[in-house]
């Protein structure tokens, strides 16, 4: 059977960091050192720091409601970020096709004023190269719809999604971290998660993933055929 791949959308192919960072510009002059890196750090769920004196708490969190504020009030605004690595979008679909892969896209966006988030999504992934991308936007745990999609593989930046992936389904959560000595990349190991420092290393591993598939493809077709032709001198 062909690889079923799920991709994360923001750190992981979406640069979102890097726009939050041009709003928070914008409104303050500056950039905040606790800007969160995916769209799931909402001001309204994300954890603050216990050492960081109140003051310096209430500020950040007010600053990152404003970008917040003015991030939903954008007109598509998911459609403006940039790659995270130029051409990567069109290599995956390149090799979605070569090797006959199924992917989905799966993303926790917020909505913003402008057409909804699956729709902003998937314009974004076909200028990006990726025609008719299929794109879920979910609410809940990452890992429980990837169970229900049935996937073999997840490609995520976050690691908490990923032990969600390994608790709640089937599927190799592939984690990408930049530096592959980090204690995080080391950690996703030990759990016995696949790690990558970029997409092209990823798209390594699903391919080698992809050959180890056929291979025992041709092996069950063999045996099988083995087992045929024994019957069949059997009953002769």
């Amino acid at each position: 059977m062909p690889l079923r791949v799920g991709f994360d959308m923001d750190g992981v192919l979406a640069d979102f960091a890097a726009a939050y960072q041009k709003v928070e510009r914008e409104l303050f002059g500056e950039s905040d050192a606790t800007t969160p890196n995916a769209p799931e750090e909402d001001p309204s769920s994300s954890d603050e720091r216990d050492a960081a004196p109140a003051s310096d708490l209430r500020d950040s969190h007010r600053r990152r409601r404003a970008v917040w504020d003015r991030i939903r009030a954008t007109p598509n605004f998911w459609t403006t970020l940039n790659a995270t690595e130029p051409g990567a979008v069109r290599h995956l679909h390149a090799m979605m096709t070569r090797h006959q892969w199924e992917v989905v896209f799966i993303t926790q966006r917020p909505a913003t004023a402008g057409e909804t988030v699956q729709r902003q999504t998937q314009r974004w992934l076909a200028q990006q190269g990726f025609e008719m991308p299929s794109v879920l936007v979910i609410a809940g745990s990452r890992g429980a719809a990837i169970h229900s999609l049935r996937l073999t593989h997840h490609v995520d930046d976050s690691p908490q999604n990923c032990v969600d992936v390994k608790s709640d389904s089937s599927a190799l959560p592939i984690l990408i971290v930049k530096e592959s000595g980090h204690p995080t990349a080391r950690q996703a190991r030990k759990l016995g998660m696949g790690v990558a420092a970029s997409l092209q290393e990823c798209f390594q591993i699903l391919e080698s993933a992809s050959g180890r598939a056929a291979e025992s493809s041709v092996l069950r077709r063999l045996s099988a055929l083995i087992n045929w032709t024994d019957d069949q001198r059997a009953i002769r």
